[in-house]
């Protein structure tokens, strides 16, 4: 059921290898080993040929398999910045190294931009408000920005957030609106309000914290979210786009959940975000659920 999507627009971003619950991949230069639970089959390149591609290898700590080190060859620099580059956008990300495996860009979200870009371009209204909940380092803030939208982006992490401010002025752009906050109590305060988005983007994590200890766990709160995601939507000329990087979390859970929450749905897709790698296999890396109305 579903959809596969992926990006053939990556000039600075290429899967090489997967397999042994690792992926070996390329961000500009700079190739990284890190782990990749789904990863189960066998890599098609050498231990050895890993081993001399990989600017940095990722490991985890035996006592905490959320956090671990990185191992880096002597040069290699914990942060450089790539690019993004197709006939809509032209988007630099600053890139590091950091204790939890990421590395601020999620490049499989390249999809999802184009298709935010094309929607706010379509958008009726002058200057369309669109939300971006759980925003992280702004791939989609800054798509939609580039679309010329009045772009609110909600993080509970501060130090994120000032990241993808960085990215903004990277990439020539300026004027989002930056929000450090939980975003189940911003989504309720804008109901409140009767704020209106013509677009909604949601990246909810499996677990997370608010700036003040606030709990987010997907199960519990997921359906909440999406409650108050459909009275912010306008009824009409708008657009949403939920991504689901829980592990087991079908698409056609994020399909009925929003079937369960929003009406006059005119187009909708959902399924699986993926790469493809050297050798031809294909990693899912969450699954996605985009609607126009």
């Amino acid at each position: 059921m579903g959809n596969k999507l992926t990006s053939h627009l990556w000039q600075e971003y290429a899967l090489i290898d997967s397999g042994n619950q690792f992926k070996l991949e390329r961000f500009g230069n700079t190739y990284l080993k890190r782990p990749e639970p789904q990863a189960v089959w066998q890599p098609k390149l050498s231990d050895s040929k890993w081993a001399e591609l990989a600017s940095a290898s990722f490991q985890r700590k035996k006592t905490n398999e959320e956090d671990g080190n990185w191992q880096v060859k002597n040069g290699v620099k914990d942060r450089w910045v790539i690019n993004y580059k197709s006939a809509n956008l032209n988007l630099n990300f600053r890139l590091g190294l950091t204790s939890f495996k990421h590395v601020g860009l999620f490049p499989e979200q390249a999809e999802n931009w184009e298709f935010i870009y094309a929607q706010v371009k379509k958008c009726k209204s002058e200057n369309p408000k669109v939300l971006n909940l759980f925003a992280y380092t702004g791939g989609a803030s800054l798509a939609a920005k580039a679309a010329g939208a009045d772009v609110v982006h909600v993080d509970s992490i501060k130090p994120v957030v000032t990241w993808a401010k960085e990215n903004m002025e990277l990439s020539g752009l300026d004027g989002i609106r930056w929000v450090v906050e939980d975003a189940m109590k911003f989504v309720k305060r804008e109901v409140k309000r009767g704020t209106k988005y013509s677009g909604i983007i949601l990246d909810p994590p499996a677990y997370g914290r608010g700036p003040d200890g606030e709990k987010w766990i997907m199960e519990d709160k997921i359906n909440e979210m999406m409650a108050c995601c459909a009275q912010l939507l306008l009824p009409n000329d708008s657009f949403l786009v939920l991504n689901l990087y829980s592990m087991g979390l079908s698409s056609l859970i994020a399909d009925s959940l929003v079937e369960s929450h929003f009406t006059e749905i005119k187009e909708k897709e959902f399924g699986e975000l993926y790469f493809a790698d050297e050798a031809n296999r294909n990693l899912p890396l969450g699954t996605y659920f985009r609607f126009i109305r």
